[in-house]
C-alpha cells in the first residue's frame, strides 16, 4: 500500500470513527408538531382531496398506534381511540368558522417505531377531505395535534389556507 492509499483510508477511518461516536438526538417526551404544508392530493383528480405534511418529533419514541390496541383508553368508545385530532374550517364572510364535518377528521396514526426510549422525528402525510358539497364557500384550512401512547398531547397547528375547487 503507498502513502496516497494509506492517508485515504485513514481519513475514511477517522471520518467513521467520528461519525461512529455521534449522539442520537433527544428531544422532550411530549410531541412536537410543525406544518410543512397542505396541496392538492396526488391522486385526487376532481380535488376534492388535500395531503397535510407536517413535521414531528418525540423524544421517547411512542407516537402512534397498532391495530391491536383496542384496550382503554384506546378502545372504540375511548375519546383517545383516535391519536391525531383533526379540525376543518371553512372561511365565511371573511372568518374561519369550525364546521362539523358528517364524518371525523380524527385518525389513528400507526406506530411510527418498536424501540422503547427512541427519540424518533420525520414527516407525516394525510389524506384528507377538502370539499364539502354541502357548503357555499371554498376556502378552508384544518387545525391538528396529535396525542402519544403516554397521552402527552403535541402542541396545535394550523394550516395555510386551502381554496377548494
Amino acid at each position: 500500500m503507498n502513502v496516497k492509499h494509506f492517508v485515504i483510508l485513514s481519513l475514511l477511518l477517522m471520518a467513521l470513527s467520528f461519525s461512529a461516536c455521534r449522539k442520537q438526538e433527544k428531544f422532550p417526551v411530549i410531541p412536537a408538531i410543525e406544518f410543512v404544508s397542505l396541496e392538492a392530493a396526488e391522486d385526487a383528480g376532481d380535488g376534492t382531496d388535500v395531503c397535510l405534511c407536517f413535521k414531528f418529533q418525540d423524544g421517547d419514541g411512542d407516537i402512534g398506534l397498532d391495530e391491536t390496541d383496542t384496550q382503554a383508553p384506546f378502545d372504540t368508545s375511548s375519546t383517545y381511540y383516535y391519536n391525531c385530532f383533526i379540525k376543518y374550517f371553512e372561511k365565511q364572510n371573511g372568518v374561519f368558522v369550525e364546521v362539523e364535518t358528517p364524518a371525523t377528521l380524527n385518525m389513528r396514526i400507526p406506530r411510527l417505531s418498536d424501540q422503547d426510549e427512541e427519540s424518533i422525528s420525520g414527516e407525516l402525510y394525510l389524506n384528507l377531505f377538502a370539499n364539502n358539497p354541502f357548503s357555499p364557500y371554498d376556502t378552508i384550512r384544518y387545525e391538528l395535534f396529535i396525542v402519544d401512547r403516554a397521552l402527552h398531547h403535541s402542541n396545535t397547528i394550523t394550516t395555510t389556507e386551502y381554496v377548494t375547487n
